[in-house]
């Protein structure tokens, strides 16, 4: 397809990016804001519309599933499925879809116009339930090729988008259309911010070029990859300030300090520095965007290894670590004015249910975009079935509320008698937690909240275990090419274990000499699910084909099993090609 003479701007761009970021000033330079205004014919700015978006929520692994809608495994996109998100709260979607193979070969790159009703019809009811909608080109795999093949990714690149742009240049600015997801050009790193300007300016220009309702809307850009480091950051920067259009946000991704997001190298509590990366990167986004004027969505936001299919994935980074995460993710968004727009594959609504999976949780969120709530140090107080029950002590994140006491259902424990608080620090008596574990059985035995001013309470789940046990085993396990999505059977090496109320927190695996086996040689921690997943209810410790692909024959691996109990447990295995041992110490 010809493009028009103007789209000149996107060479000049990339070959002068250098000097635009160099031009925008030092990581974490401080300038003076410069607010932005809309053109006369529209009615809210861009940095207004995108805080009305607030909050989001993405219909992922559905029109951007390779195969087909369903093929990723949720059910097709119903009008009910959106009225229930607007019920919830919701004010916006992000619907995230793949185009590629719904578009026909070059030099025209038609896409199927049966694929562009259904979008439509999608949006459609979006906004007529009165939801904003973000379409965006989820399925960045083919511009991958752009350094290599730049003339024709381009082409396609810019037919693809000025179709949708075409299809939809009457709709209402509740519409808004995002570049490209998580742009990537592994074979050319040197140039990556360049050549993610380059999308993103063939985007706008091809966008802008359709005319009617397009001429304003919003459009949004994403970083390299969405990345939050400050390079690419100034380099998205420089690319909105060579457009000077009123019209245009940034998108970034969020998952978290990735030690924790994925629980790898031991990083399973919100700790310190776990902390400090959701601020800081928060902080970088603000300064360089949006106190100059240019709105910020985050278009993904979650836990890497939260999912549903994942049985014990809450437990490995102990659940009320991840209610810390999710609390702070959306003060600190409302402290950054920054729009959330959570990812969700089906991790959090079950799409046929059209029910949260877990209420608890999204309280948290929910409550959040407006107040914070209280925490405290830990949720759970593990207590051995054959030990003597003694006070126990956790300290309160107060989180700028005021504690108001502990409940157990309706009843108000008494301060004094069945508690005391002295600064931050909550002790509950050894009487109390005697009555509050009942008969003794393994698991937990009562919860009771710690109520603060606002916000959701806090639980405390108070469970009795005795230290786990594990068998020994010799099996095989299936070493050929193989996915951590596949669910663990034949394929995987799995240990008998009695958790005994018990839950696993992490696993560390070591050689004899002291070095550290299986994958992530950095770390002795391996990372859950993808080498190690315990199953509660099946009583097994599986270990994946993926950690066994990278342990070395004959030479005897020391697992070292860490509980939340405070307990933990050595087991050895050995392999031989497939076969495998393992024993316990």
């Amino acid at each position: 397809m010809k493009r028009p003479p103007w789209k000149k701007l996107a060479a000049a761009l990339a070959a002068g990016l250098a000097l635009s970021v160099s031009l925008a000033g030092p990581a974490g330079a401080q300038t003076t804001p410069e607010r932005r205004s809309a053109p006369p014919d529209h009615a809210v700015t861009a940095m207004e519309q995108v805080a009305a978006m607030q909050p989001g929520w993405n219909v992922g692994n559905t029109l951007d599933a390779l195969g087909g809608e369903t093929a990723w495994g949720n059910p097709m996109i119903t009008e009910e499925l959106l009225q229930t998100i607007k019920a919830n709260g919701y004010k916006s979607i992000r619907l995230p879809v793949s185009w590629d193979e719904h578009t026909g070969p070059g030099p025209d790159y038609t896409i199927d116009p049966a694929w562009l009703d259904r979008v439509e019809q999608v949006v459609d009811w979006a906004i007529a339930n009165d939801l904003q909608v973000m379409v965006n080109q989820h399925d960045q795999m083919w511009t991958k090729a752009l350094p290599d093949d730049r003339e024709n990714v381009l082409a396609k690149f810019d037919s693809m988008w000025t179709q949708i742009a075409e299809r939809f240049k009457d709709h209402p600015s509740e519409l808004s259309f995002e570049s490209i997801n998580e742009p990537q050009f592994p074979t050319d790193e040197a140039n990556k911010d360049a050549l993610t300007a380059e999308l993103n300016v063939a985007f706008y220009e091809a966008v802008r070029g359709t005319g009617g309702n397009n001429a304003d809307r919003l459009l949004v850009m994403p970083t390299w990859v969405t990345n939050s480091e400050q390079p690419h950051l100034d380099a998205l920067k420089a690319t909105i300030d060579s457009l000077d259009d009123p019209m245009i946000a940034a998108t970034v991704h969020f998952y978290g300090f990735w030690p924790f997001s994925v629980n790898v190298a031991g990083f399973t509590t919100y700790d310190e520095r776990t902390q400090q990366d959701l601020e800081d990167t928060f902080q970088r986004v603000n300064d360089t965007f949006v106190d100059n004027g240019i709105p910020v969505i985050v278009g993904e936001w979650g836990v890497l290894g939260y999912d549903y299919t994942r049985p014990g994935a809450p437990q490995s980074q102990q659940y009320g670590e991840l209610l810390k995460l999710f609390e702070d993710i959306m003060y600190q968004a409302r402290d950054q004015h920054l729009t959330l727009m959570l990812w969700d594959a089906g991790s959090y609504l079950n799409r046929h249910t059209l029910e949260w999976r877990d209420p608890y949780l999204h309280s948290y969120m929910d409550s959040g975009l407006t107040t914070r709530s209280g925490t405290a140090s830990f949720d759970s107080i593990y207590l051995e079935k054959a030990g003597t029950i003694a006070d126990e002590s956790l300290t309160l994140n107060r989180n700028g509320l005021e504690f108001e006491g502990l409940w157990d259902g309706d009843t108000e424990l008494a301060e004094g008698t069945d508690y005391t608080v002295e600064g931050d620090t909550l002790t509950l008596t050894a009487a109390t937690l005697t009555r509050l574990s009942g008969d003794r059985a393994y698991g937990v035995n009562s919860t009771i909240e710690a109520r603060f001013s606002d916000g959701v309470p806090w639980q405390i789940h108070v469970i009795t275990y005795d230290t786990p046990q594990i068998s020994d085993l010799t099996g095989t396990t299936d070493t050929a090419p193989w996915s951590q999505w596949e669910a663990c059977n034949s394929s995987c090496f799995a240990i008998p274990t009695e958790f005994n109320g018990d839950e696993l927190s992490t696993m560390e695996a070591k050689y004899a000499d002291g070095t550290n086996a299986g994958p992530h040689t950095w770390t002795a921690f391996k990372e859950f699910w993808w080498t190690y997943r315990p199953d509660y209810d099946a009583g097994t410790i599986s270990l994946t084909p993926d950690f066994f692909n990278e342990v070395r024959d004959d030479e005897p691996v020391t697992l070292t099993f860490h509980f939340w109990g405070g307990g933990t447990i050595d087991y050895t295995i050995t392999k031989t090609g497939t076969t495998v041992t393992g024993t316990s110490a």
